[in-house]
């Protein structure tokens, strides 16, 4: 079976030959540092994993950046850059946008590693007639897409995201206005939330029907950390994010696309919520050494697993980098022999590494393995692994 067959099959909720294993995203300053600047591609087939190769495009979001000077600009939308500082390591760039109805500024600061925002594109709540009325939808380029689809192979899938600086309307919002203006606003004028979300919505789906139907994709995330209940209550999420998610997700089903909602923090309390958006796939599952709250996978599983593939689950300080050979050995088996957690599970059973295979014979669930495993390993946890496996 290859990459792709076994993947495709745990997202279907079928059994493939092997649970995969996976990295959620190679980061390019971790290629470029650590790996001497192979791609993605050459990172998964170098250390044996199952590859989810995640395309990116720069279609206005603010952590893709068009080069300076070439703003993601429209007739109606001019997007002018000005770059006050240069400095990989302290990047300074302010956004003036030209509209016929009026002008706005964001600013973002960044470094080596990532980009953040540093001012918010709204300012003021009449902002929002801006936005729905000028903010353009790219196109994605399809031949670019399927270019590097058909170089993937079956070395894995393809993943793409909705568009947006996040994917899920509410965290897109959290983008342009800040998180805690966001909650505030929620509780007082929650109208105008949904006002400024659905007119995400409808550009998203636009995007949607104009740039994703009929793309070479396996997966399309949607979602966003600032969704998870680290951030907002349950029944917050189930006003804001709900239903923009589920009008989405019945958009992207209905041009043949799998999804995947992303939680990168808390999602306990939100498990149900997340089944009831139409998801195909729930992920991260990060557990509370890296800012989530899934501390028993088995919960997980029992709570949701019968319903969508579940993606993630591993902690790399806790269980790659610190456990003894033997003790990851019994929990792997342990946790296979847990009724909870056979007909889906996040330790490495039957992992391939530099050609290596170790199973644990007799243990391999008969019920679909909806699981796969990603997390960002660090290159000292692979080489610990080489050697354990």
């Amino acid at each position: 079976m290859t990459s792709k067959e076994r993947m495709l099959r745990a997202l279907n909720r079928e059994v493939p030959d092997r649970l995969p294993i996976s990295v959620h995203q190679w980061q390019k300053y971790h290629l470029d540092k650590y790996l001497g600047g192979i791609d993605e591609l050459e990172a998964f087939r170098k250390f044996g994993l199952d590859a989810a190769v995640v395309y990116f495009e720069a279609v206005g979001q603010f952590w893709m950046p068009a080069p300076p000077g070439e703003g993601s600009s429209t007739p109606e939308w001019q997007d002018e850059i000005t770059v006050v500082k240069d400095n990989p390591d302290d990047r300074i760039i302010h956004h003036t946008i030209r509209t016929p109805g009026g002008t706005l500024t964001y600013k973002t600061g960044g470094n080596k590693t990532t980009i953040w925002i540093t001012e918010y594109l709204i300012k003021e709540p009449e902002d929002v007639d801006l936005i729905e009325k000028y903010v353009p939808v790219p196109k994605l380029n399809k031949k670019a897409v399927s270019e590097v689809y058909d170089h993937l192979g079956d070395d894995g899938i393809l993943r793409g995201f909705v568009w947006g600086d996040q994917a899920g309307c509410w965290q897109h919002a959290c983008c342009l206005y800040g998180e805690e203006r966001m909650i505030y606003a929620a509780m007082d004028d929650p109208a105008w939330v949904h006002r400024l979300l659905d007119a995400l919505l409808q550009k998203k789906l636009k995007f949607i029907e104009d740039s994703l139907d009929g793309a070479k994709f396996d997966l399309i995330e949607t979602g966003g950390g600032a969704g998870s209940s680290t951030v907002i209550s349950p029944k917050m999420h189930e006003e804001f994010c709900l239903p923009y998610a589920r009008q989405m997700h019945d958009a992207l089903h209905a041009i043949g696309c799998k999804v995947t909602y992303h939680t990168c923090g808390g999602m306990m309390p939100l498990l149900e919520l997340i089944v009831a958006n139409g998801c195909d796939a729930s992920e991260t599952l990060s557990c509370p050494e890296v800012g989530g709250d899934v501390s028993d996978i088995a919960e997980v599983k029992r709570r949701m697993g019968d319903k969508v593939c579940l993606i993630g689950g591993l902690s790399q300080f806790r269980f790659w980098k610190k456990v003894l050979r033997n003790r990851s050995r019994r929990r792997c088996i342990g946790s296979l022999r847990r009724p909870a957690t056979r007909e889906g599970i996040f330790v490495p059973h039957a992992i391939t590494f530099s050609r290596r295979r170790w199973r644990t014979s007799g243990l391999w669930p008969r019920r679909p393995a909806s699981v796969y495993i990603e997390e960002r390993m660090f290159l000292a946890a692979f080489r610990w692994m080489e050697g354990v496996l």
